[in-house]
């Protein structure tokens, strides 16, 4: 795994891993206080048949957090950006959570580079927008208590037996991001529609989703004609992290099958 930088359209440097050397591409873009870090399961066992790249997504891990405007656009360009600097031609976006929507937005601004997009605990209905009071709400809470905010979130991820190893290590790299980056980006989000992005794609869409929270197909695919997820069971947020094992094997199935198309 090699440790790389580039500079986003706003010159913003982004940070990402990559490994192998194929011409196809997995580009693995974490969600909302992530990092790179979330997707190391995935190197090794993928690099054979794919390049990975993990990257950070401004204002996390190791990516420079001096950004004027926040949101799923801004994010996308420090997609494109490492994609540019790498020569992908050929790529998988795959993106954990909000990075689903910002793997959305990338694909459309990649064009024919990007041949499919996996979300990831994400897309359980392509219907919603985002209501403004409650994107709002949710701003305010990141910057008036950060630390009490991400515990409630953490809670919300998880089914109520999951390993408090896993919760306490998730917690421990999201903790890394600032709540000023989470209100921001919340504050960006107030009326998104995540379907009208998705109804744009001409590509295929699956997901790699958990239990927790019901995934919707058909309304899915009202939106996206080939869109289809598989349903881990007793998994939560981070499928990656939860079952790896399985993660990989379907996540590898999805992409090759969109490889080949």
């Amino acid at each position: 795994m090699v440790k790389r930088i580039v500079s986003s359209m706003d010159r913003v440097v982004i940070a990402y891993s990559v490994s192998g050397a194929a011409d196809g591409a997995l580009v693995l873009i974490h969600g909302g206080l992530g990092n790179r870090s979330f997707w190391d399961g995935q190197h090794d066992p993928l690099a054979n048949h794919f390049r990975v790249i993990a990257l950070d997504l401004a204002g996390h891990g190791e990516s420079g957090r001096n950004r004027q405007m926040w949101g799923l656009r801004e994010f996308a360009q420090d997609v494109l950006a490492v994609m540019d600097n790498e020569g992908v031609r050929n790529a998988v976006l795959v993106g954990n959570s909000l990075g689903g929507s910002v793997a959305i937005e990338a694909a459309l601004l990649a064009g024919s580079r990007a041949v499919g997009v996996i979300g990831v605990d994400t897309f359980h209905d392509l219907r919603r927008r985002i209501d403004p009071d409650q994107a709002r709400e949710q701003a305010e809470a990141w910057r008036r208590n950060p630390g009490g905010t991400l515990d409630g979130m953490l809670r919300a991820l998880f089914h109520p037996d999951a390993p408090p190893a896993l919760v306490a290590d998730v917690q421990r790299r999201m903790s890394s991001a600032t709540g000023e980056t989470m209100a921001a980006v919340f504050d960006s989000l107030a009326g998104y529609d995540t379907g009208a992005p998705a109804h744009q794609l001409r590509v295929p869409v699956r997901c790699i989703n958990g239990d927790l929270y019901p995934t919707n197909i058909k309304a899915n695919q009202e939106i996206v004609a080939d869109f289809d997820a598989v349903v881990l069971a007793h998994t939560g947020h981070f499928p990656m992290l939860e079952r790896p094992d399985e993660f990989n094997r379907r996540l590898e199935e999805f992409a090759c099958m969109m490889s080949r198309e």
